[in-house]
C-alpha cells in the first residue's frame, strides 16, 4: 500500500480490502461474505421487514437475523448468505473465467 502524508498524518490507501489491509486470513471470503451481508441488510430493510418476518422468509432463528445486521457474519458460510439474498427474492450469478494473474481472486458485483 502507498503511504503518503497528509495535514501531518500519514495515512495509506486502501487496497479495496479493509480485511486484506488488516493482514487477515481468507481476506477475499471476508470481502464476499461481509458484502452478502450488507445485500442482506438492504433488502430487509427494503422490504419493511421485522426480524422475525425476515428469519422466517430465509430459514434462520430472530437472534442469528438480529446478529446479521449488526454484521455478525462469521458463523455463516457464503452459500448459506446466498441462500438468505435467494430466501429474500434476490438472483445471483457466478460467473467464471480466467485470471489475469496466476493466482484467481473471488470478487462480489452488486446490481
Amino acid at each position: 500500500m502507498k503511504k503518503r502524508i497528509v495535514e501531518g498524518v500519514e495515512v495509506e490507501a486502501s487496497t479495496g480490502n479493509v480485511f486484506a489491509d488488516l493482514g487477515l486470513p481468507n481476506a477475499d471470503k471476508l470481502k464476499i461474505k461481509s458484502g452478502l451481508t450488507v445485500e442482506i441488510t438492504k433488502a430487509i430493510r427494503e422490504r419493511g421487514l421485522t426480524q422475525v418476518e425476515a428469519a422466517k422468509r430465509m430459514g434462520l432463528t430472530q437472534p442469528k437475523v438480529s446478529a446479521l445486521l449488526r454484521g455478525e457474519f462469521s458463523d455463516f458460510s457464503e452459500r448459506k448468505l446466498m441462500d438468505c439474498l435467494n430466501r429474500l427474492g434476490y438472483d445471483i450469478e457466478i460467473r467464471v473465467h480466467p485470471a489475469q494473474e496466476p493466482l484467481g481472486h473471488l470478487i462480489l458485483t452488486c446490481a
